[in-house]
């Protein structure tokens, strides 16, 4: 099976999914991951965003990622992207590496990249094209998921549950090279309180550690 999780900034895809991919690997599973945006002077300077690329690069290969795909695309500033080319860009990495399960951030998410990246990947999804993608989950991101004006339409509302009791260690790992995002807690991007939500949505099903999604689409 192949998995592609699509974040919007680097260190999404391990708060979200990190454990998950980690069982993806362990069990044979191909897992890549596609980085829509990369930050721009002067917003951030060039040494900050060659570290957190490089930290990016090295927080995936631990937990056994096969490829990270940069796309480069303006951060804080992906509503000046002509929807097209977006639409386009994530596309052409769904058909060429022909996912079988794709995990994208919730649309309720406080940072406005993360909706604009949602909507992007769910006109790359549509099941019209030559490769249709089996599963399509939503995953949650601490300090951007639940920080919205509360609304129904806003809520993450978790219908499926990975069991990572085994994996939670690595995430963790995976997440402590990202330095340069970290902070103490109880800042919402803090070792403790990613280890508490794993815990929590673990509490929920009656697992150890668990992390948590909504399905958006299965095809059987």
């Amino acid at each position: 099976m192949r998995v592609l999780v699509i974040a919007p900034h680097p260190d999404d895809e391990i708060i979200g999914v990190g454990g998950t991919m980690a069982n993806r690997v362990l069990n044979g599973d191909e897992v890549y991951v596609c980085v829509v945006t990369k930050g721009c002077e002067p917003l951030f300077s060039r040494e900050s965003v060659k570290n957190v690329r490089n930290e990016c690069v090295l927080a995936d290969k631990l937990l056994g990622v096969k490829e990270t795909i940069f796309l480069d695309f303006p951060a804080v500033m992906l509503e000046t992207v002509p929807r097209y080319e977006l639409n386009g860009k994530i596309s052409e990495v769904i058909q060429k590496i022909k996912p079988d399960e794709v995990y994208i951030p919730h649309r309720g998410d406080m940072q406005i990249d993360h909706q604009i990246v949602v909507d992007a990947s769910m006109v790359a999804l549509r099941p019209k094209y030559e490769h249709k993608v089996k599963r399509i989950y939503a995953y949650e991101t601490l300090s951007e998921t639940g920080w919205n004006i509360p609304n129904v339409q806003n809520e993450f509302i978790p219908n499926v549950y990975e069991d990572i009791s085994n994996t939670l260690d690595k995430k963790l790992e995976a997440m402590n090279i990202f330095k340069s995002q970290l902070g103490e807690f109880p800042d919402a991007r803090s070792i403790e309180a990613i280890k508490s939500l794993a815990k929590y949505r673990g509490a929920m099903v009656n697992v150890k550690s668990a992390e948590s999604f909504m399905l958006i689409r299965e095809i059987k």
